[in-house]
């Protein structure tokens, strides 16, 4: 990234001005833009509402399970069924599983909680739908730039924030500029909204300055990992949600899979893995492929094909773990705060929750001539709303279920099923999961079995589906605090983590010239998953964007 004094070099950037920003084009920024809209065409006026998304194009980053719970589109369009919404296929059986390595044992539906009960919601893509959602906002007069990151966040002189400024574009592998060099443009706005995601760059940033996590929670985090499936038309039934737990992660480690029947013979099924594990040796990417060679799990792919691939950290903290939502000039929403059931294993409708609320909290304001000021009425109307509900009974079920599978399931089940949810106790998350990690020392390395190209894959192979790329001669976007760290402390203590928890092959220990170990990073391969940025032990590496449309771009997803 070049430095402020560089960027000052090549002249003042240009400037927009809107009334409300939006950074991120996922769920929760796009409904919270659509949502401004609808409130200025019901009272007669006139808002100007930008969207930042950093992916190619809308939908391109977005990466979910899913199944969406439609309260919240509800809220929205009352007609979002009339209006085409891709919501096609309402779940139609529930299964949970526990698994041993050659056994399945299914719970019996009078005994599942009511966080796996999924009558009233529908298999989707999520990515589908925010492409949906993306064209309702436009529509609605919302500007909408894709492949134009948010990569710094401006500030007032009164230290408030006034908006963000886009990447430079066209910087060599040297941060030097080339012929395709563009400066980045600052938007100004009178409040802006961070809505980047699971461990969103700006957020953090945010986060820090401003002291959002005074007094909560450390957040935890997971990894999903999912592909798209095409599979035999005689083992499809729309509609059918399969959930498990157990092997092939051992007992202490947080984990699980899903497996969601939607339209057109297709299957999603991923794997889960809480990032607090102790064994740096585990391969959360070689977990999932492994998982799927169980016998009750292989029969569903047995002659089919796969058709995309992709993963993306998701955070798990829930209500305890929630930062301060406002600041001068600005709210963090969805998973850049970390609104995810995780009990549920959902987030859709929580993100576009946070949205409404957000912009309701702004339009009033702006309503009442204010400006970046703090946005109080937004976490009010939270802790009011059936949303702050939903995460309080949820908020002990991480906690439990991080105590091992076995006695995380028994007290987990009393929470849910026996107090419904208002136990009269919190747990808390008391380590961030980087410091969880062990050193090598004290285990044994874990042999997987090679990938046979059918059922189980590579992960370059993987990268390849997931439509990833990136410019080649662009600054890398893996950075290093000290670049003396991962051979030294992360190769030495920890067998080179790197190496197995990301899930896109970007970090590879190799030998040099003179025979010595140094980590090659492998940029073009990543993501966007956040992963290393969140496991990485001494919290050396930190992810900031690459030049605008780099990623994945992934389809149906």
């Amino acid at each position: 990234m070049q430095s402020q004094k560089n960027v000052e070099a090549c002249g003042p950037r240009e400037t927009m001005e809107y009334d409300i920003v939006i950074v991120g084009g996922g769920p929760a920024g796009l409904t919270a833009a659509i949502r401004l809209k609808q409130l200025a065409a019901e009272k007669g006026d006139q808002v100007s509402v930008c969207v930042l998304e950093k992916g190619s194009e809308v939908g391109a980053h977005i990466l979910s399970g899913a199944v969406m719970d439609p309260s919240a589109i509800t809220e929205l369009f009352s007609n979002w069924k009339e209006l085409g919404a891709p919501l096609n296929v309402e779940v139609t059986e529930d299964r949970f599983l526990f698994l041993t390595e050659t056994k399945a044992y299914r719970t019996p539906e009078w005994m599942l909680p009511g966080c796996f009960r999924n009558h009233g919601n529908y298999v989707i893509s999520m990515g589908n739908v925010v492409r949906w959602l993306g064209q309702q906002a436009e529509a609605l007069g919302v500007e909408i730039f894709p492949g134009f990151p948010a990569t710094e966040v401006l500030y007032d002189d009164d230290g408030s924030v006034k908006g963000v400024a886009t990447g430079n574009m066209g910087l060599d592998r040297q941060g030097n500029r080339t012929s395709a060099f563009q400066l980045g443009m600052e938007l100004h706005a009178k409040y802006t909204f961070f809505a980047e995601g699971a461990r969103g760059h700006l957020g953090r940033q945010l986060m820090k300055r401003y002291m959002l996590n005074t007094g909560k929670d450390r957040q935890t985090y997971g990894i999903g990992i999912k592909e798209l499936w095409e599979i035999d038309p005689k083992m499809h039934q729309p509609g059918l949600v399969v959930h498990t737990a157990g092997w092939p992660l051992d007992r202490s480690t947080y984990g699980g899979s899903f497996l969601y029947h939607h339209e057109n013979n297709q299957v999603a099924v991923g794997y889960v893995v809480g990032l607090g594990y102790n064994n740096p040796y585990l391969s959360p990417y070689e977990e999932f492929q492994r998982y799927k060679t169980h016998p009750e799990i292989r029969k569903f792919f047995e002659g089919g094909r796969r058709i995309s691939y992709g993963a993306r950290a998701i955070t798990a903290g829930g209500l305890q773990s929630l930062p301060k939502l406002t600041f001068p000039g600005g709210v963090l929403i969805g998973c850049d705060a970390g609104f995810l059931n995780a009990s549920r294993i959902k987030g859709s409708h929580a993100a576009m929750k946070t949205g409404m609320l957000a912009a309701d909290a702004a339009f009033e304001a702006l309503n009442n001539a204010r400006q970046f000021d703090e946005l109080n009425s937004y976490s009010e109307a939270f802790k009011k709303s059936w949303l702050h509900e939903e995460l309080h009974v949820a908020r002990n079920f991480k906690p439990w279920m991080s105590k091992g599978l076995v006695f995380g399931t028994l007290m987990a089940g009393i929470d849910q099923v026996l107090f419904r949810g208002k136990a009269p106790w919190t747990l808390h998350h008391t380590h961030a999961d980087y410091e969880c990690l062990q050193p090598a020392s004290n285990f044994r390395p874990i042999t997987y079995p090679k990938a046979d190209g059918k059922l189980t894959f590579d992960r370059m192979s993987s990268v390849f589906i997931s439509s990833t790329n990136h410019a080649e001669d662009q600054p890398i976007h893996l950075t290093l605090k000290d670049a003396s760290i991962p051979v030294h402390v992360n190769l030495a203590q920890y067998a080179g983590p790197e190496a197995r928890y990301c899930p896109a092959g970007v970090y590879e220990y190799v030998k040099g010239e003179d025979g010595a170990d140094l980590l090659q990073i492998n940029a073009q391969n990543c993501v966007h998953c956040k992963t290393c940025d969140i496991k990485d032990p001494t919290q050396n590496i930190v992810w900031v964007p690459p030049e605008g449309g780099g990623g994945p771009n992934y389809a149906n997803m």
